[in-house]
Parts: structure tokens; sequence; C-alpha cells
């Protein structure tokens, strides 16, 4: 093989592991290639290598020091998937075991969109932090050839969808095959039609993700578009795309030759794939229907998500009959014992099936993902274990993480990290303050540079990064008041446009096709900014990816979180802003409540408390307050604090809290933290001769 094929070769090796996108010299050597295609295709390395003319490329292979930087990027993704050193080996062994982590959404590269939000981003950086711990896992989801949806605001500030067709040959996907180079076939029933899907698979590191897709010609036109959008469509699209997942997912993994040990269940779209193990234990095993229900349970594992009623999955009873009655007779049971495996209450014949209700009645560990999120669940569904109280009803906790090699700036993870690349985050607290300071300036002055050059709903005016900014971004559920902060308009526009002091507000993020009220919010911060005095103090930055959230959370000063307790189940984009320094202000929700009680103690060490955590009856009397305390908090502590400069013009105070939060929160918060809870606490518990014993 000649050296060019060679090298072609390991950029493809390169290109189609996702290991790139948080291994930045890799992603740096895609940029080099050519840094303007790089940023159109959204960071995809494989449709820039397609890209690539001729010439170009015949200059890159002629150069000495391109080759070179190939060679060492493929020699070292190659050390790493062949380590024997990994965090799961060296604490378990070799053991036959894996994992199936089962998830409607995975947010892990920009350039594959079959993400909406936190749920998505934390189920990639759960595959991630899999990888880099070295635990046997293997991801299932869907493949949506529209993606979630690319967001354009119109003139009037309101979110249009736009659902192009996504051509995923083009990108970091490659198509199962068998031997003979077939694409594998699987098939499900879809009421009363045999819907045939077809297997993608990504490569995350040492984690292989498979999704499932209905494209296909083989099927009808209905069905060929049930995994066309994701979150899309009305209950009917839901239910098909859920049995697709669910039950298909399962046949994915036995045509694949996988039979893993333990089911996570993330959130519960995939709570279908209980019914397809029972048949199997069923039919093939001759188990009864109780010893199947057991042994499912044993090995199942559901992580549940939101308080938010809207977010949990209920199918009315004609769905559920008129596409699971073929699952009756294969489980041996009656329409009632089915029903009753989806219902609160058995016995009340107008209960809706529940996806979330399934999954808990089906698993024998589960969790909410912060301590008070945990807590709330127990609460939401203690009515399944009438018989125990409250606080021993069987849903504990995991709090959520984020995924550090990803989330944390290039700059910050130089300066972090030890000649292994692990990342020691004490080693924050003997930086020099200048030097810190002078990273996040220029952290700031990319993220302003951004928005002034993608933002087509307001610039940031002559604004440097001297100028206090504000982040908001997140998904634009009604319970996150993203227009808390313009309660008060008048004073606010005072903060914003002190002479001494300014402030700049910049915000991002989708609302739900269906969610006028979160498109209202959208809306009305949309049309604040064109005018003023808000005119060049507050931007919008529409389409929120991951890349326009990597850039706000390592470049903002102040992360600004204001949910309804205690709505916010976990929260993930404050935790990816402490790590990068960035303060936290946020109502006692989720993780900062969490963070708040067990590392802050009350003080201002790294982030402040908005209000204390009460709980109003009135809607509007918790806005009143929670909103005057943002204010009071802006004007009496956080402005003055950062505008306290000493002769060099560094903040020293403010940056002492940075290095706090960097410090204290930044271990505490990562995946790696929760994947190793998920191992030791939900995973391998009372395992022996890899027999599980749940």
């Amino acid at each position: 093989m000649s050296q060019d094929m060679e090298i072609r070769n390991k950029l493809n090796d390169l290109a189609y592991n996702l290991k790139w996108s948080w291994t930045p010299s890799t992603a740096e050597l895609f940029s080099h290639i050519d840094s303007e295609n790089w940023q159109k295709t959204k960071h995809n390395p494989v449709l820039l290598l397609k890209k690539i003319s001729d010439e170009r490329l015949r200059m890159l292979l002629a150069d000495k020091s391109f080759v070179d930087r190939v060679n060492q990027e493929h020699d070292s993704l190659q050390r790493y998937l062949e380590a024997n050193n990994t965090w799961f080996s060296e604490n378990y062994g070799a053991r036959d075991f894996s994992v199936a982590y089962f998830s409607a959404e995975f947010g892990l590269v920009e350039c594959l969109p079959i993400y909406s939000g936190g749920l998505g981003v934390l189920a990639g950086d759960h595959l991630k932090s899999a990888s880099d711990l070295g635990i046997p896992l293997v991801g299932v989801g869907l493949l949506y050839k529209n993606g979630y949806f690319f967001q354009k605001i119109d003139e009037n500030g309101w979110q249009q969808e736009e659902y192009p067709d996504i051509n995923y040959l083009h990108t970091p996907l490659t198509l199962v095959t068998d031997m003979s180079g077939n694409r594998v076939i699987g098939e499900v029933d879809v009421a009363d039609a045999v819907v045939k899907f077809q297997i993608w698979k990504a490569r995350v590191g040492r984690v292989d993700l498979y999704l499932l897709d209905t494209n296909l010609e083989e099927n009808q036109a209905p069905y060929r578009d049930i995994t066309d959008k994701l979150y899309g469509g009305d209950s009917e699209k839901r239910i098909q795309q859920e049995i697709v997942l669910g039950i298909g997912g399962i046949r994915a993994l036995r045509m694949l030759g996988l039979y893993p040990q333990v089911y996570h269940m993330n959130e519960g779209h995939s709570a279908f794939l209980v019914l397809e193990r029972m048949r199997e234990m069923i039919q093939d095993m001759g188990k009864s229907f109780e010893e199947a229900l057991e042994t499912v349970r044993s090995t199942n594992v559901f992580t549940t998500h939101t308080p938010v009623a809207a977010g949990h999955d209920y199918f009315s009873i004609d769905l559920i009959e008129r596409y699971l009655q073929s699952y009756i007779n294969k489980l041996g049971i009656s329409f009632e014992q089915l029903l009753a495996l989806g219902r609160k209450r058995p016995e009340d014949e107008n209960e809706l099936f529940c996806m979330t209700v399934l999954a808990l009645k089906s698993s024998s560990k589960n969790n909410g993902v912060s301590k008070l999120h945990g807590r709330v669940s127990q609460e939401m569904w203690r009515s399944l274990w009438p018989e125990l109280p409250v606080e021993d009803v069987p849903i504990g906790y995991v709090t959520n993480g984020v995924h550090a090699p990803t989330w944390l700036s290039s700059s910050l993870r130089d300066i972090l990290s030890d000649s292994e690349g692990n990342i020691d985050w004490q080693k924050i607290l003997e930086v020099d303050d200048e030097l810190l300071w002078r990273l996040h300036k220029e952290l700031k002055r990319q993220l302003i540079e951004l928005v002034n050059s993608r933002s087509k709903i307001g610039k940031l005016g002559n604004l440097t990064e001297d100028v206090l900014t504000i982040g908001f971004a997140r998904r634009f559920a009604t319970y996150k008041r993203a227009t808390l902060l313009f309660s008060d308009e008048e004073k606010l526009a005072a903060i914003l446009n002190n002479p001494q002091h300014p402030v700049q507000i910049l915000f991002s993020g989708k609302a739900h096709p269906r969610d006028n009220g979160g498109k209202e919010l959208i809306q009305k911060i949309v049309q604040l900014s064109k005018r003023e005095p808000f005119l060049g103090k507050i931007a919008f930055i529409e389409d929120y990816d991951l890349e326009i959230a990597r850039h706000l959370v390592r470049g903002c000063d102040v992360w600004l979180n204001n949910p309804v307790r205690p709505m916010e189940a976990s929260g993930t984009s404050g935790m990816k802003a402490s790590m990068n320094g960035v303060l936290n202000a946020s109502t006692l929700d989720g993780w900062w409540a969490e963070a708040w009680e067990s590392s802050n103690k009350g003080s201002d060490g790294f982030g402040w408390a908005i209000g204390d955590g009460k709980v109003y009856e009135s809607p509007e009397v918790q806005n009143e307050v929670e909103s005057r305390a943002i204010y009071e908090l802006l004007e009496a502590s956080i402005i003055p604090l950062f505008y306290d400069r000493d002769e060099k013009g560094i903040p020293r105070k403010w940056v002492k809290m940075m290095k706090e939060a960097i410090s204290g929160l930044g271990p505490k918060f990562t995946t790696d933290r929760m994947l190793k809870e998920y191992v030791e606490g939900f995973y391998m518990v009372d395992r022996t001769d890899d027999k599980i014993l749940v």
C-alpha cells in the first residue's frame, strides 16, 4: 500500500470514530485540512474529506508535518482503543458482561442532529464516559432522517421549524452489513403491518451505538416515515417510534449476536423492550409470564428525567390494543394484564397506559437524576408502592454529570491535565490569576465573535470581552421561565445600560414545535432585543446546537438558571459552565440545590442562589419574589464583584470564585463520577460468577 493510501485510510479511521469530538488535537487536524468547510459541514469530518479537492489533498499528503500529525493522531487513537488498563478492567477484570443503554436521542456531535436537548446530550456524554472508563456498553437509539429541526426566527420573532433530509451516508455512521456485504434488516409488527428497519453504527471511542432506521423502500409510505423526526407527530407516531426503539432495539441486538446482562432505559421511551425480552423468555425458554417478568425486572435499570407530566408518555387504550394486541398471545396473558403493566391503578379502566409506569414496574433499579429529583420522583410515583412510606419508595438517585473532555475548554484542559492526560481539578488553585483571566477573556472574545457572525437577531454592539456577560441557553419550556429577568423592564434596562458597569445577555434555545408557550417566550426576547433600550445589549442566537453550547458555557461570566422548583430534574448546562469557571446564579433546583447544600455551605464560594428554595402556592408570587431576587443579586453582589478590579484590571475576588467553582464542582459533576455510580450501584450489584442477583 502506498503511503498516500495509508494516510487516506488513517484519516478515514479518525473520521469514523467520534473520539475526535473530545480530542482537540484531532479536531484541529480536520480544521487544518479546510477550516471553512469544517465550519460549513458542522464539524463533519466524513463530509469534509469528501469535499476536499484533489489539489488540496495532494498538497497535504506532500507535507511531512501533516503526515506526521495524521500518524500521531492515528497512533493515539489505536493506543486508546487497545488499552487494557481502564477503570473497569482494573476494578472488575475481564468478564462476559455488558450493558445495553437505550435512549430516544443521543447528543454526540452537531453533524448528527438526533438530539433535542439535555436528555440527548446526557445520553451522548454517557457513552463517551463509558468509553473512557472501559465499561462494556452498547447504545441503542433511532436515526431520524430529518433530525430534530433547524430553527429559524421570522421577522416577528416567531420560531419556524425546518426539516431538511439528512444524508447519513456523508456522516460518521456506517450501515451494518453481514458477511456478504448485505444490509442487516430487522422487522417489527406495527399494528397490522410488518415494518422493516436497517441498522447504522456510530463508533464512540470504544463504545458502539446502533441506530434503527425505517426509511426503507421495502416499507409502505406511512411506516417509512416512522423514524423521520425526533419527537415529531402525534401519539400514534410516538407509539410507532417507541415500538421500533424498544422491541426493534432488542431484535437488532440479537441479530448482531449481542446478549447484554443489563438493560438501561434512559427515560420511558424504550420501555417496550420489556415486552420483547419477556416474549423471548416465554417462547424460547419456556418461562411463565411471572418468571419472565421477574427475570426481566432483575436485569433492568430505569432512569426517569423529569417531574413534568408532559415529559411522560401516555397512550390511549385503543392505541395499546391496536399496536400490542399480538403480544397478548405471545406473553400468554389477558389484555387486562398487559394494561396493568402500564397503569398506576390497574383496576381503573379509565387510566391511560404510561411508559414510565411500565419501566418502573419492570426494573429493579430506578433513579432520578439529582438528590432533589429522587425525592420528587418518590412522591410522584408512590402510588405504585402504596404499602411503603414515601421515603422507602424504591427510586434512588444518581446525579447527572457532564463529559469533561467534551465540555472543558482546550486552554483549561491543557492547564489541568497531568502527564497522562487525566484532569486534576485542584491544579486550578495554583494557576496565576492573570493567566486564568486572560484565558477567560479570550474565550469570551470567541463567543462574542460567534454571536456577531451567526446571529441574525441582534448584535452585541461595540461591547468588549470586559463587559459582564450573562448566558441563558436551554430548551424553551415554560417552567424554565426564560423571561423572568424581564419582569421589570425599566429596572433591567437601567442595569444593562449602566455606563460604568454595563451588562449584556445572550439567549439561545429551541421550543418544542407544538409548545406555543415556549415559542412566545422566544418571541418576547427577540422583540425586546430589537428595540431600545435593549438593542445591542441582548442577543438571541438561533438554531441552538452543541457548538453554540460549547461557546456559551465557556465564554459567559454568569450562567443564569431560574426554573420553577422542583421542575428542573437536573440541569447539566450549569455543570458545564462551572467547570469552565462560569459562575452559576440559579434557583435551588436540580443539581444546583445539591451543589449548594453539599459544597457551598451557604457562602458565595462559587455562585449564587436565587431565593431560598421556598415554593409558593401562587405562581405570580413565586415569579415576583424570585425576579426581585435576581435584580438584587445583580445590583448588590454580581455586578460590583465583577467590576471590582485591581491596578492590573484583574477582578481578583471574581477569579477566586472561578477557581473555587472549577476545583469544587468540576470533579463532582462529571459523567465519569456518574458512570462509576451506575456501575457500582446499579449495573454490578451483587454480581457473582457473572450471574446477576439483584
